[in-house]
C-alpha cells in the first residue's frame, strides 16, 4: 500500500489533490490514501470563516467547500486531523469522526480506523498545558477565548487513546512530540530555523500529550505538521526495542517538503476505510465521563466493563458491518455566483453521522448540551496574552507574514 501524506493543508485541496495525480503519472504508480496532519479548513461556507482561527487577512474560502458541495470529488481516499487553524464549528459536529465530504474523513478529536488492514490513529488539535485538563466546554458560536481554545487537546481524548493495547501501524498529531527533535538532526533544524533552539534546548518544543503516546503506542510510523517544516526522526524505544520513524511536513506552498509517500504492507485491495473495533469499545466504555464543562473528567466514576464492551461491539459489527455511515451535507455549500444572507447558512443542530454512530454504539447524544459549558465560574489563566511567546503556539512564528501579524497584535 501506497500512503501520501501531507503537512499542514490549510483548505488547498485543489493543489494537493493535483500534485498527487502528477506523481502518479510521472511515477506510473499508484497512491491509494491521502493522510493529512491538520489545519485542514474544512471550511463549507462564508459563515464556517467565523470560527476559523487565522487573522484576518487569511480567512478565505479556499477549495474544501467544492469537495462539500459535490462539485469536485476527492481523487482517492482521505484521511485527516484538526489543527489549530480549522472550521472549528463542523469538526465539533463530527467529534466522533466522520465524512467531512465525500471520500474524505475526519478522524475526530481522537480516534482510530482501519485502512485495508492498516490501522491509522490519530490525535486533532494542539496541546496547551492550561486546557489540558479541562473539558470540552466551548461551543459554537465561539467567543474570542473559546475560538483560540476549542482545538486545544484535552486529557480526555488523550486517556481514551492511551488505553489502546492493540499495534498501531500509523498515528497522526498535529504538534509534535515534545522532545522528538533529540532523536533527529536538530542542529541543521536549528540553522533553518533559529528561533527553535530556546524552546528545544528548554524541551517546550512540542506536546507533552503526544509524547505520552508515542511512548504507550510505540507506532512504526508517527507524522506532524504545525511547525511549517520537515523534519526527521528515529525513536529507538528501550535497547533492542521496536523503532518509530517520524517525519514533520511542511504546508503546500510551491518548494517546500510538503508531502511524503510511505509503502506499507497491507492486504491485497481495494481498500476502504473502516471503522477499529478496539477504539469502538474504549469510545463506548468512556462516554459517559466525556466531560463537556471546564471540569475535567471524572475517571474513576461509573464505568462499562471493557471486554463486555468489546464483544459487544464485535456482534454490533457483525452485524450491520463496519464501515462508517454516509456522508451528509448539513449547511448549504459556498456559492461563488450567489450572495446569501447568515440566515440560510445555518444548518442542522446535529450531524446525522454523530447520531447514527451514537445509535450503533447505543450511547446518548451529548456534546450539544451547553446547560453548563458556559456557567462555570472557574476559568484558566487568560488565553491571549500580550507577549510574543504565548501567541506563537497558535500561529507558527517561521512565515515573515505571520511574524509581523504578531506584531501587530502585540502593538495593538
Amino acid at each position: 500500500m501506497r500512503i501520501a501524506v501531507e503537512g499542514c493543508m490549510h483548505g488547498d485541496l485543489d493543489n494537493v489533490y493535483s500534485t498527487i495525480l502528477y506523481l502518479e503519472k510521472v511515477e506510473n504508480t499508484k497512491i491509494d490514501l491521502l493522510i493529512c496532519c491538520g489545519d485542514f479548513q474544512a471550511v463549507r461556507n462564508e459563515k464556517d470563516l467565523e470560527s476559523l482561527n487565522v487573522p484576518r487577512k487569511y480567512k478565505s474560502m479556499n477549495s474544501f467547500w467544492k469537495y462539500y458541495s459535490g462539485q469536485e470529488v476527492a481523487p482517492i481516499p482521505t484521511i485527516f486531523i484538526g489543527g489549530n487553524h480549522e472550521a472549528s464549528n463542523y469538526l465539533w459536529e463530527l467529534y466522533y469522526g466522520g465524512w467531512a465530504a465525500p471520500n474524505i474523513y475526519f478522524l475526530g478529536f481522537a480516534g482510530v480506523v482501519r485502512f485495508g488492514g492498516v490501522r491509522i490513529g490519530g490525535l486533532s488539535g494542539i496541546y496547551n498545558a492550561r486546557h489540558y485538563h479541562l473539558g470540552h466546554y466551548e461551543r459554537p458560536p465561539y467567543n474570542e477565548s473559546d475560538i483560540r481554545s476549542v482545538y486545544h487537546v484535552r486529557e480526555y481524548d488523550v486517556h481514551k487513546l492511551m488505553q489502546l493495547e492493540e499495534p498501531i501501524d500509523i498515528f497522526l498529531s498535529h504538534d509534535w512530540p515534545v522532545g522528538i527533535a533529540d532523536y533527529g538532526n536538530w542542529k541543521e533544524l536549528i540553522q533553518r530555523k533559529p528561533f527553535f533552539e530556546k524552546e528545544i534546548r528548554d524541551r517546550s518544543l512540542g506536546s507533552k500529550a503526544a509524547a505520552d503516546l508515542l511512548e504507550k503506542l510505540k507506532p512504526p510510523y508517527w507524522f506532524s505538521a504545525h511547525l511549517h517544516c520537515k523534519f526527521s526522526a528515529l525513536v529507538q524505544h528501550g535497547e533492542d526495542g521496536p523503532i518509530t520513524k517520524f517525519v514533520a511536513l511542511d504546508k503546500c506552498l510551491p518548494g517546500r517538503k510538503f508531502l511524503q509517500v510511505v509503502e506499507i504492507e497491507s492486504e491485497p485491495g481495494p481498500y476502504t476505510i473502516q471503522y477499529d473495533e478496539e477504539w469502538l469499545a474504549i469510545t463506548r466504555k468512556f462516554n459517559s465521563v466525556l466531560p463537556l464543562t471546564k471540569r475535567s473528567a471524572n475517571f474513576g466514576g461509573p464505568q462499562l466493563d471493557i471486554k463486555e464492551c468489546r464483544q459487544w461491539i464485535k456482534s454490533r459489527l457483525q452485524t450491520r458491518g463496519a464501515n462508517p455511515f454516509e456522508f451528509v451535507r448539513t449547511v448549504p455549500s459556498y456559492n461563488p455566483s450567489q450572495a446569501v444572507s447568515d440566515g440560510s447558512l445555518s444548518g442542522h443542530h446535529r450531524n446525522p453521522q454523530t447520531e447514527a454512530f451514537l445509535q450503533l454504539l447505543d450511547l446518548p447524544y451529548l456534546i450539544d448540551d451547553t446547560s453548563e459549558s458556559r456557567d462555570m465560574t472557574s476559568s484558566p489563566a487568560p488565553l491571549i496574552s500580550r507577549g510574543f511567546s504565548d501567541y506563537s503556539e497558535d500561529i507558527p512564528i517561521d512565515d515573515v507574514d505571520e511574524m509581523e501579524e504578531i506584531a501587530e497584535v502585540d502593538e495593538g
